[in-house]
């Protein structure tokens, strides 16, 4: 129990601490969006701000999610689940957080092949490809750029979409952890 404690401590404090700067993320989506009004009104129409936008926007969507789950500020039915008493609440969430396990594990093996193929590589086994990056046995093929005129790198984005799917994964389980030390009637 003190390792599952712990366990939860640490990633609730990583996705704390990410949750609390990325929340910031919103004024740089915004300073992004005037500036996309100001120059189409005044100057040239900047061709990087809607694509930059939507870049900022799936980071702080995606790397902002962790800290909601913990808040528990994502969305509920509350019908039925806000009359249940704690232990049934726990047992519901239990059930259906191993659901979100599942489903966050295909979206992290989608993630991290289409981050392997913006960085060129054609195979089929992602982990192999990244794993090779780290010995040296792989390299870096012809990257994936945008099809739009600003043509950027897409590497980044599905980068941070890979970061934000593992912390998304890992305070799940420290969800499911919670969930467990509830059952067990012990205080969280």
């Amino acid at each position: 129990m003190k390792i599952l404690r712990g366990f939860i401590t640490a990633i609730d404090g990583v996705n704390y601490y990410t949750g609390r700067v990325v929340m910031y993320g919103i004024f740089v989506l915004m300073a992004i969006l005037l500036w996309s009004s100001i120059s189409k009104t005044f100057f040239l129409p900047s061709l990087w701000t809607l694509e930059m936008a939507q870049f900022v926007m799936v980071a702080y969507y995606v790397l902002g999610g962790p800290y909601s789950i913990q808040l528990g500020s994502n969305v509920r039915m509350d019908l039925l689940y806000g009359e249940w008493s704690l232990r049934k609440k726990a047992w519901v969430d239990l059930i259906t957080v191993l659901f979100l396990l599942f489903y966050l594990g295909v979206l992290m093996w989608g993630a991290l092949s289409s981050t392997a193929y913006s960085l060129g590589f054609w195979g089929s086994n992602p982990l192999e490809f990244f794993g090779g990056l780290l010995t040296g046995d792989q390299q870096i093929g012809r990257m994936e750029r945008s099809p739009t005129a600003w043509r950027p790198y897409m590497w980044p984005i599905k980068a941070v979409m890979v970061i934000g799917i593992f912390l998304m994964l890992l305070q799940c389980l420290s969800e499911l952890f919670k969930d467990v030390l509830r059952l067990r009637g012990e205080a969280i």
